[in-house]
């Protein structure tokens, strides 16, 4: 009997299509796996609806994560493209900027907030004051969307 180079090369063909179709099987089974179920199904789902229900998943995934970056974003005060804005101006999301000048024992802090950083300012005044500093006068000014805040202090001399 003689080996059919058309058999050969068809048998081939089989095992590579058989090949194929258990990867895929097993990439299927994998993502699946990965994909939370939202209840205990007795009857196993189809592959079309492990396959929606796959990117439905992840769409909600990406919706959660943009979610997530806007609350971070507000959080550290970053400005991003369409934040709220007063009359045009967009409200003051900028991260807070700290300068220290020391004058022998005076001390001339600079703080440099948007409008929604209060708690900069009054931490800065509590840690001076932790620290032994002697606040000696304060005060702030408001430019558009920026607040600049002074203080100055004497610093305390312990040997």
């Amino acid at each position: 009997m003689e080996n059919n180079p058309s058999s050969s090369s068809r048998t081939d063909r089989k095992t590579i299509e058989r090949n194929r179709r258990n990867h895929m099987k097993a990439l299927y089974s994998e993502l699946n796996s990965l994909v939370p179920h939202q209840s205990s199904r007795e009857v196993a789902a189809s592959l079309p609806d492990q396959l929606d229900e796959a990117a439905n998943y992840i769409k909600q995934l990406q919706t959660s994560l943009e979610e997530m970056k806007k609350k971070k974003d507000s959080l550290m005060g970053i400005e991003r493209p369409g934040a709220s804005t007063n009359s045009g101006v967009t409200v003051g999301l900028r991260l807070p900027q700290i300068e220290i000048q020391a004058i022998g024992f005076a001390l001339k802090v600079i703080v440099i907030t948007g409008l929604d950083f209060h708690f900069v300012f009054k931490e800065t005044l509590r840690v001076l004051n932790n620290e032994g500093a002697e606040i000696i006068n304060a005060g702030f000014s408001v430019v558009e969307d920026t607040v600049f805040h002074t203080i100055h202090a004497k610093a305390s001399y312990s040997v």
